[in-house]
Parts: structure tokens; sequence; C-alpha cells
């Protein structure tokens, strides 16, 4: 397979020769040279050019849908000729957010490359990470409830879910003992999305996010539980980062005969006819830690 065909698929996935530039560590130049020598072996043009977005032509998505198919059957085939057996190599790209990504995913990541130095990884911690084919992403790690979208997901686990207080907040404010009860008191909240979302109960119970009160919001899990030990006031959250608190008495389970609904995790990537061996095995890791 000739390369430019791969430097077509990269700039129509990415959307510009920037992008597909910086990805590869070209010069943006070479690569417009080079897929404007494509478009002239084949007598037809295949990319609309513009500074702000390139996007393939009529001709040029069914050259890019049918050759990257072709490129993954050869990338399917050399992996199974280099090595005859499966074998972690190449460049994985994952993407998670920063919390849990640092918690469960580089501990995963580093695991597969004590298997085999020839595995490189770029992890990429966020939640600004939506669009896997213009960043070139393999792999995605999401939580929470998934949007419709043409994506393949495999669900990978659970996080079970806590609400949380710290003692000395308890003793100033009272604990909770009814559902309602919440609404009394102050919430430390992850996100803008958390503060319109209801507090789901797994009996099917809920308290409505109308009544939830609650004077800080920040996107950082680690951040919420140094507000919530400072005595800021509740947090519904995983409860992985809340374990070590729990076990030594530094914060407090409230409604603990009230079991809250779990968010499930799942890894999503883009549908294509092989999946390579590096990302079915990073999948599978990564269930097996949860």
């Amino acid at each position: 397979m000739d390369n430019v065909e791969r430097l077509f698929l990269r700039v129509v996935e990415t959307g510009s020769f920037k992008r597909a530039a910086e990805q590869l560590n070209q010069e943006p130049s070479s690569i417009s040279r080079k897929v404007a020598a494509l478009e002239d072996r084949l007598k037809v043009k295949l990319l609309r050019r513009s500074t702000q977005r390139t996007t393939p032509t009529e001709l040029g998505q069914r050259y890019y849908e049918r050759m990257r198919h072709i490129v993954d059957e050869q990338t399917e085939l050399e992996e199974e000729i280099r090595s005859g057996v499966n074998r972690l190599s190449g460049t994985l790209r994952i993407a998670a957010p920063v919390d849990f990504g640092t918690r469960f995913v580089v501990p995963v990541a580093r695991q597969m490359q004590q298997q085999s130095d020839d595995l490189n990884i770029e992890l990429l911690l966020g939640s600004q990470f939506d669009n896997l084919q213009e960043k070139s992403i393999d792999v995605a790690v999401r939580i929470g409830n998934l949007p419709d979208s043409s994506l393949v997901a495999r669900k990978l686990g659970d996080v079970p879910r806590v609400l949380v207080a710290s003692p000395d907040y308890l003793k100033t404010h009272g604990e909770p003992q009814t559902i309602d009860d919440l609404e009394q008191h102050n919430f430390v909240q992850y996100s803008p999305e958390a503060r319109r979302s209801d507090i789901k109960f797994a009996d099917g119970q809920y308290f409505p996010h109308t009544k939830i009160h609650s004077n800080i919001t920040v996107n950082s899990v680690e951040a919420i539980r140094e507000l919530v030990l400072a005595n800021v006031g509740i947090h519904l959250g995983p409860e992985w980062i809340f374990k070590n608190d729990l076990s030594r008495g530094r914060v407090v389970r409230l409604l603990p005969d009230y079991r809250l609904s779990s968010f499930p995790v799942h890894a999503v990537y883009l549908a294509r006819s092989y999946l390579p061996f590096k990302t079915r095995e990073f999948t599978r890791l990564l269930a097996d830690s949860l």
C-alpha cells in the first residue's frame, strides 16, 4: 500500500492538512503535494480544500470508505504475518476522563507496555475528545449513559457511587436520614450537567435536581474530595475516590440503606472492519481491572 493513500485517509479523518501533519510529524505542504499527486494519478478531485476544513468530495468519500476497508484489512494481515500470533505493537491512542484515567487507565497502559517493548501509548486525558476520527483516537473511555452515535461501544463495568460528607460538616448541619432531607444541605458538584441531573437510587426512587442546592462546581474529582474534607458540603460521586477516607472515618457514607444507581463504563471506538489486537487487549485489561 502506497503511503499516499494512508496520508489521504488521515487528512479526511482529521479534517485538515495541518492537523494530519501535526499527528504525522510532517509538513502540511508535503502532505498536500502528495495528495495532489494522488488526485492527478486518479484523474479526479478527492478533497475540497478551505481555510476552515478539508472535506472529501462525493467521489473522495467513496474512495475513503473503500480505502479505509483495504487499509484495515492490510493492517490485520501484516500483524498476523509479522508475529504469527497476536502481538502488541504500534501506537495506541487512548482518551479518558482525567481522574478516572489517572487512577485506572494509566496502570493498564503500563501493564501493556511491560508486555511489549514495541508498543507506544498516547494517553489523552480530558473530556474534550468527542471526535475520535478527527483526533485519530483508537479507543475512548466514557463514564455514564452514552448518547446515540455511530461509535461501537463495549461495556467494561460499573462505577459504584456514594453520597458522602465530612463528620464536621454533619456535626454542623445534621446528617440526612431520608432522601427528602437532602434538600436542607449544600452540594459540591462536578459539572453544570450534574446540577441538572436527579439523584437516582437503585430501587427507582430519586431526588429531583430542582431541590439540589449547590454553591460550588469543580470539574476535578480530587479537588472535590479536598472540598468535602474541608467541610464544604455533600458530594455524590464515585466510591473509589473516597475509599480510603471512608475506611479511616474521614468521610461518612450517607443514607446507607438507599443504594445508588451505578454509572456504566464503556470503551468506544470507530466502527471498522478490523479492530486491532492492541485495542482489544486494552479493553479486556481495563474490564478486568474494573
